[in-house]
């Protein structure tokens, strides 16, 4: 993200807001999974849940109906391991304190038997939704 942008951003704002996942203005799920939504200043982030067993291609291919996930992710990691796979076959074991930006064209899923947790700043206003590409 261009540092001018989050300037910009901040410059705009007009009153100062908090939120909390606790209360999330929308929750999705899916196999394994849920992804819970917040928008705040205008912008929507997302926290995704990833249970032990979770894997992109088989709990949310089907409700993308995209050979590989098309969302980019500008994500926090905040617990677990979350194993990812780019279509350009890159891959990375992301771990709580990683900050990952994952471009479209990717598999992922969890590794072992915590819960893998993100925080996404960016690609989760139509994830999971059926009506966008995943």
């Amino acid at each position: 993200m261009n540092p001018n942008t989050n300037t910009a951003m901040l410059a705009t704002m007009t009153k100062s807001e908090a939120r909390n996942f606790e209360k999330p203005d929308e929750v999705r799920t899916f196999p394994k999974g849920r992804l819970e939504l917040i928008t705040i200043g205008g912008a929507t982030i997302g926290r995704g849940i990833f249970e032990p067993g979770w894997r992109w291609s088989t709990s949310v291919m089907p409700i993308a109906k995209t050979k590989s996930c098309e969302a980019p992710h500008f994500q926090y990691h905040v617990a677990g391991i979350l194993h990812v796979v780019m279509d350009d076959g890159t891959e990375y074991d992301l771990k709580p304190g990683d900050v990952s930006l994952l471009p479209s064209g990717h598999d992922a899923w969890t590794v072992g038997d915590e819960a893998a947790i993100v925080i996404d700043f960016q690609g989760m206003v139509d994830y999971a939704s059926g009506t966008h590409k995943h």
